[in-house]
């Protein structure tokens, strides 16, 4: 056991909470709608804390009675909204400026979301853009592509921040794939940003950069908790004593636990063998086996 843990006294040491992205087959296909999502958290799991998908309510971002809605069935059902996870609004390091200035004003909104619904952050996306990746070679450290682009998405997460700053709203960044996906690439944005709101949330699974090229998922998660201002438990698939089959989440939670991080940890379930519902309880399960282990 480690030294953090040891002296640990809250004897949770982190709290569960449901990513929407879990259950986006049952979304997508019409069976549940987005305002019974939290409802599903709270009297399927006994989870007290939600983090929205923009995706299942993008048109909705501005529309101050269905946001009304949102929140009056979180706070009815004591559960905490936590943060929006915003993808399809462009690319905060595109290599043009007009369009990265677009992608960053096009994010405004969901800040303001967030901050009606109660949320701390937004979490949104730092992709490599496909003109700088060298796909013809397959290699994405290509000359000055690597540098070139911590400038690029330094300079749109840092104005999205100072947005999200004036009204208290922190902006989150996920490893996601591209060079996003390589921790240490990430940690130097982080550190060229230079924000007390800006930040990541490490995400247990996201670590293909490209193709069949992977970043070692421990390593990154490693580099990234300094920065974190949440976590996501990815999950896939589970072997018979109900462990995810490609994160040791009890060497990724000491990890986590290590950094001196001890707020929500976000069940992310993304498999397919198992149907989404039992896929977010078999989730629960585990961290909450690991979190017991730790006592």
């Amino acid at each position: 056991m480690s030294s953090i843990l040891s002296g640990c006294s809250n004897p949770k040491l982190f709290k569960i909470s449901l990513a929407e992205w879990s259950l986006h087959r049952t979304l997508q296909s019409g069976k549940i709608d987005h305002l019974d999502f939290c409802k599903i958290a709270k009297n399927d799991f006994g989870l007290d804390a939600v983090e929205y998908v923009n995706s299942f309510f993008f048109e909705k971002a501005q529309d101050q009675s269905y946001l009304k809605e949102m929140k009056q069935r979180a706070d009815d059902l004591g559960v905490k909204s936590l943060l929006i996870m915003c993808d399809n609004e462009g690319s905060l390091g595109d290599p043009d400026p007009v369009a990265r200035t677009k992608a960053v004003e096009n994010h405004y909104k969901w800040v303001d979301a967030a901050k009606f619904l109660g949320c701390h952050s937004i979490r949104v996306n730092a992709y490599l853009t496909e003109s700088l990746y060298g796909t013809s070679t397959g290699n994405y450290n290509t000359t000055g592509s690597y540098e070139n682009q911590i400038n690029l998405a330094a300079d749109g997460l840092r104005r999205l921040t100072e947005f999200g700053d004036t009204i208290g709203i922190n902006t989150i960044v996920e490893n996601h794939g591209g060079l996003s996906s390589n921790g240490k690439w990430l940690a130097a944005v982080m550190e060229k940003v230079d924000h007390p709101r800006v930040g990541t949330l490490p995400d247990f699974g996201n670590f293909r950069i490209q193709g069949e090229e992977w970043y070692d998922r421990y390593k990154g998660v490693e580099e990234l908790m300094p920065y974190a201002k949440a976590v996501s438990a990815k999950s896939n698939d589970f072997d018979s004593q109900g462990n995810e089959i490609n994160t040791d989440y009890y060497k990724m939670m000491n990890i986590v636990l290590d950094a001196g991080y001890n707020g929500y940890v976000g069940i992310e379930y993304e498999g397919s063998k198992l149907d989404e519902m039992a896929g977010i309880q078999a989730t629960k399960d585990l961290l909450e086996k690991v979190r017991d282990s730790f006592y």
